[in-house]
């Protein structure tokens, strides 16, 4: 039987203990790899068809292995008691019941990611939860997973500090009755969350909220007073908020009111479409005093300041209710600002200058794009003299040590410098 063949006689389900073995096996993992040990399993005695040995590390990664349920559990006590991270992502575990029977079974467990298993077709009962009360990082992103299988998890699991609940197609919150004060950061992107009613029950669920990642859900508006918001998420230290709906500043101004917000994430908002991408920073940055990183990059005290200048003469031709609040704390803190001076940093294209020749002097306009060759063709027709027969020497003012003769016909004319004003001098060659 070939390889192939071999693998088309594979059952559909594989239970955990059996691609654990097949991927740790000496056979395909003979040295242990960074952090882990051996683990030796004293053969029962009606034997067991797994090895002696396995190689396990503490985190284990069986992502997108076909598991649809746990094995034996004596077995995977044995072998998994040192282990404290489990993927187990992508699978086809749809039984709460056989995932309690690999957690209950993993004493040390504190990382598990059961992202994008159909287990929205089970109900988790809390005997099963209590099975995850070591866990401090859950993943169930794409798992379609129920406020209520995720209330009777933060029941269940007291220790618990981030919660990831990505792509599971939520359109509201249901808050539950019991706060979780462990949790620290939420990520629950790519939903489907349009009302700030339901984002201010994630304020009332995780009253100890660190991080709290919203980026591509379709939020409109924060409609919340500032004492309020205060109040909702008193600990938040960061916030992401790409991809959302703002549209209003106003709304900007409201992140103010968490009193520890340190961090903001706000890229992709129908609010800064419009601005350039050096406006929409400057105007974040004097918007938001507390901040002291934008979009993932560090502000220093100069941007800081630079920004809140910014501010002032951006507003400054602003209808007076127009105007920001904000516009006046910083007009105190600077003072009112007169508007930066144009300057024109583009070379210059021309020059008008005098070109002198035996007794005359003659005003022409030069083009300083070209070379000193192409110039001494235009003087051709002033001076009456051919290029070859031509000697000519460049007069600066500031210049310590008088006229300098142009001796190099491929040197383009921008390279001396030359001001309005500025003199040619013209002599034949001497014969």
């Amino acid at each position: 039987m070939d390889f192939q063949e071999g693998n088309m006689d594979q059952p559909s389900g594989r239970s955990f203990m059996q691609v654990l073995c097949e991927k740790y096996s000496p056979e395909n993992f003979p040295y242990r790899r960074g952090p882990g040990m051996g683990v030796h399993v004293p053969a029962t005695p009606q034997g067991s068809p797994m090895k002696d040995r396995l190689n396990l590390p503490s985190v284990l990664v069986l992502n997108s292995c076909g598991i649809t349920c746990a094995g034996e559990e004596n077995e995977i006590a044995a072998f998994c008691a040192h282990v404290s991270e489990l993927d187990l992502s992508d699978n086809k575990l749809d039984s709460w019941h056989e995932v309690s029977k690999i957690v209950s079974n993993v004493p040390h467990l504190e990382f598990l990611n059961l992202s994008s298993n159909p287990l929205n077709l089970s109900v988790l009962e809390r005997t099963c939860a209590g099975s995850f009360a070591g866990v401090r990082k859950l993943v169930l992103n794409n798992s379609k997973a129920s406020w209520e299988t995720v209330h009777t998890i933060l029941q269940e699991l007291p220790d618990l500090e981030e919660l990831f609940l990505c792509l599971n197609d939520y359109e509201t919150v249901s808050c539950s009755s019991v706060c979780c004060q462990s949790l620290k950061l939420l990520h629950i992107t790519d939903n489907n969350l349009q009302d700030w009613t339901e984002i201010r029950k994630l304020g009332i669920m995780f009253p100890s909220l660190d991080t709290l990642v919203l980026a591509n859900n379709h939020l409109t508006t924060i409609e919340e007073s500032n004492e309020s918001l205060a109040r909702l998420f008193p600990n938040l230290r960061s916030v992401s908020l790409h991809r959302s709906g703002l549209h209003c500043w106003e709304d900007i101004d409201k992140l103010n009111s968490f009193p520890k917000l340190e961090e903001v994430r706000l890229l992709g908002i129908p609010l800064l479409q419009s601005y350039t991408t050096e406006e929409r920073r400057k105007l974040l940055i004097a918007r938001l005093p507390s901040i002291i990183k934008l979009n993932g990059s560090v502000i220093t005290d100069g941007e800081r300041e630079d920004s809140e200048r910014f501010f002032i003469r951006y507003y400054l031709d602003f209808p007076p209710e127009e105007v920001p609040f904000r516009y006046h704390e910083l007009v105190t803190k600077y003072g009112k600002l007169e508007p930066l001076a144009v300057v024109d940093l583009r070379p210059r294209s021309s020059a008008k200058v005098e070109v002198h020749f035996k007794d005359k002097v003659e005003e022409i306009s030069i083009r300083l794009d070209q070379t000193v060759a192409e110039l001494k063709k235009q003087l051709k027709t002033v001076v009456h003299l051919s290029t070859s027969n031509m000697l000519l020497y460049y007069f600066d003012h500031e210049a310590p040590f008088g006229p300098e003769e142009m001796k190099y016909n491929s040197r383009a004319l921008h390279s001396y410098g030359i001001q309005d004003g500025d003199k040619f001098f013209v002599e034949p060659k001497s014969k």
